[in-house]
């Protein structure tokens, strides 16, 4: 993270700051104060993983795997009950992304649910859409297969199949 002397000093006042207005974490922030004012880079960039970025192409591709699910569980709702015997109904759960690998997509997830508002119906689950493993290199297959399926939210058992084993 680069930064001015003038912008460490600003960063270093506000980390002061949060050490007297949260006494509970007092020692972390002045931890980060400590690193901000010397200027350890090596630390600094553990401040920085807390302020990530995703590029559009890469919000664009969560909501893309996201509406996908969406698509999924829509057309499992659509077959008949003996078809849907066919689907394995827990593989249609949006798990969301490994918060240690994948973590601002994780957090856009989150972002997208709580704040926005979207795909309510999604469950959080217990670890609120930390699938505690990475995910996104399957979630790319998932999403080629899908797109090339020619009713992409009216899909058939087998067609869900093809994008679980994706």
């Amino acid at each position: 993270m680069e930064m001015t002397n003038a912008q460490r000093l600003i960063l270093s006042n506000q980390y002061y700051l949060m050490s007297q207005m949260d006494p509970e974490n007092a020692s972390k922030y002045q931890r980060m104060q400590t690193i901000v004012e010397r200027g350890y880079e090596l630390q600094m960039r553990e401040l920085n993983k807390d302020f990530g970025c995703l590029v559009e192409a890469e919000c664009r591709e969560v909501i893309d795997i996201m509406e996908m699910y969406h698509a999924m569980q829509e057309s499992n709702n659509m077959l008949a009950a003996d078809e849907q015997q066919d689907v394995d109904q827990r593989r249609l759960t949006f798990l969301g992304f490994d918060i240690a690998t994948e973590a601002q997509m994780v957090n856009y997830v989150r972002f997208l649910v709580d704040s926005e508002g979207l795909y309510p119906q999604f469950s959080k689950g217990d670890h609120h859409f930390n699938a505690q493993m990475p995910m996104l290199d399957k979630y790319r297959r998932m999403l080629t297969t899908w797109r090339n399926c020619p009713r992409q939210y009216h899909l058939c058992a087998n067609e869900l199949k093809q994008i679980f084993n994706a």
